[in-house]
Parts: structure tokens; C-alpha cells; sequence
């Protein structure tokens, strides 16, 4: 099921907001994310919405930052089903998540993927470690 679907994609301005206020962050270089725990009573399809963004500061030609976004999509939808989905999916968890492009210089995407898969365990991690001891 490797698939990237409009569900998937993080587009509520209410929950970007939440997320921007009383979101948690860490750095996995040249990430940043920032994410919040959703109730996962909602009814949703996938456990996990994800915001890739490139700073414009950063990288002024649009051509750049989207072929950026397009590397770090393609290693999310490669990856996201063994590193993410099947831990949140057994807690019963649903995440969002932004994920932010801080770094320089353009990753082949290669080394992106070993990032995005670090960057994946440590989110799955904090979720984990968030949870309500009971």
C-alpha cells in the first residue's frame, strides 16, 4: 500500500494552527518536526497527516523547493507503512505532523531517506513515549 493520498496530506487550517501552538518539535537534520497527537476516535483512514514544507528563505527558485518536497514525499510514501503506521496503528494512535526542510543544500535521495527513516523512528518514539502511562 504504498500510496500517497489527499487524506494523508495535512490541508485543515485548524489543525495547523493547533500544531504550530501546541505542537512538540525535534530536529533530525535537515528536518524539523513538529507534531501533535490526534483523537484517534475520529473516524480517518490513515493513522497519520503529514505538511512537507521548504523554507522560501532558504531556497528562492520554486523549482528547487518543489523538487525537494517531491524527494521527501517519495521517501515517505516508500517508507511510512514499516516505520510508522503499523506501531500507530497497534496503539491505537493517530498523528499530524509538519515536517520542515531546514538544511542548505540539496540531498540526493538516498541520504534523504536514511534522514526521513531516522526521522520516522524518533517521531514513532515521542508518540509512544506521550502516551498516558496507565
Amino acid at each position: 500500500m504504498n500510496t500517497f493520498k489527499k487524506e494523508e496530506r495535512l490541508c485543515s487550517k485548524k489543525l495547523i494552527g493547533e500544531l504550530l501552538q501546541n505542537g512538540s518539535s525535534f530536529l533530525v537534520y535537515p528536518f524539523r518536526v513538529v507534531w501533535v497527537n490526534q483523537p484517534a476516535d475520529l473516524p480517518r483512514p490513515f493513522p497519520a497527516q503529514i505538511l512537507i514544507s521548504v523554507s522560501k528563505k532558504r531556497f528562492k527558485r520554486a523549482n528547487k523547493r518543489n523538487y525537494i518536497k517531491r524527494l521527501v514525499r517519495e521517501a515517505y510514501r516508500v517508507n511510512k507503512q514499516e516505520f510508522l503506521y503499523h506501531s500507530l496503528e497497534e496503539q491505537n494512535m493517530a498523528v499530524a505532523f509538519m515536517c520542515s526542510y531546514i538544511g542548505n543544500e540539496i540531498f540526493t535521495y538516498t541520504e534523504l531517506e536514511k534522514k526521513l527513516k531516522l526521522l520516522l523512528e524518533r517521531l514513532k518514539k515521542e508518540v509512544v513515549k506521550s502516551l498516558p502511562k496507565v
